[in-house]
This record gives C-alpha cells, sequence and structure tokens, in this order.
C-alpha cells in the first residue's frame, strides 16, 4: 500500500538528485563490478561475484523503495497552509510544561527531519502529538521515559 508523503521542492528535489545518482551512477558501477567478478573465472566459486550479485540486489532494491517514494510524493504550497492548527510543514513554538523549555520546530515528511535544522517528522512521537493542536492547546505525549505535556505557543509559516 503507497503513502502519500509531503515534501516541501527542496525535499523533493534532494530525493529525486539521491534517485538519479543511484540508477545514473551507482548502478552502472554495480553492473560494472559483476563484470569484473564474472571475468576471474568459475562462477561457482567466486565469493567476489557473489558479494557484487548482492550488493546490486540491495542497490535495485533501495532504488526501487526510492521509486515509490518519489512517485507518492505531494509537493505542498506553503502559502496555502492553514496556521490556526498545526498540519505539516507547520512551524510550531512549544513549550514543555514540566521545564518551562521553549522550542521551535517545522514538521516535515521523514525523509525530511533533521533535528538540528529544527525540522521533525510529522511521524515522530512530538509530530503525531501536535498534529491538529491549536494555539494555546495541550499535547500530551508519551516518550519512553513517560508522557510529556507541551504547550502549543504559536504556529506560523515561512
Amino acid at each position: 500500500m503507497s503513502k502519500v508523503s509531503y515534501y516541501t521542492p527542496e525535499g523533493l528535489k534532494k530525493l529525486r538528485d539521491e534517485l538519479n545518482q543511484l540508477k545514473d551512477v551507482e548502478r552502472p558501477k554495480a553492473s560494472q563490478a559483476i563484470a569484473e567478478a564474472r571475468d576471474k573465472g568459475d562462477l561457482s566459486e567466486n565469493a567476489e561475484y557473489d558479494a557484487a550479485k548482492e550488493a546490486q540486489g540491495l542497490l535495485e532494491m533501495k532504488i526501487s523503495k526510492l521509486e515509490e517514494v518519489v512517485a507518492n510524493a505531494r509537493v505542498i504550497d506553503e502559502s496555502q497552509l492553514d496556521t490556526s492548527k498545526v498540519l505539516v510543514h507547520s512551524h510550531v513554538k512549544i513549550k514543555n510544561k514540566t521545564n518551562g523549555a521553549e522550542m521551535n520546530y517545522k514538521l516535515v515528511a521523514q525523509s525530511e527531519a533533521d533535528l538540528k535544522s529544527g525540522k521533525i517528522s510529522v511521524d515522530s512521537p512530538i509530530g503525531k502529538g501536535l498534529l491538529g493542536k491549536k494555539v494555546g492547546d495541550t499535547a500530551e505525549i508519551e516518550v519512553p521515559n513517560g508522557t510529556v505535556k507541551f504547550e502549543v505557543i504559536e504556529i506560523w509559516r515561512e
């Protein structure tokens, strides 16, 4: 079953670039490695050939999965986002009600998540807990240490 994911234009371009790299550079390298191993003699006792075939199979599986992700990717027009509630591609400022810490995040697709740059996946526990919340709402989110309560302070788009 295909899962639709929402991306920024930059995120989708990054996925397509990775797919093109795998198809245009890595696939020919894998074929060349198989050809070189085949030229070394008896295939029944050729570990190098077996390793090259296995690597090619893993590469083809990765290409197939990435093609499916790209085929089911949708680009979101961020200017049309509803800022009254937290959605994918929303920027959100939240406050930890236990320790008072405030954090800013942007909710993005799994493959675009990067905590260092403040992007969290909508599939993460915090991302799931925040979806649909409005300013002033409290999200109770289950984490490994128990339940954490976050208050939604602000929602915006760039």
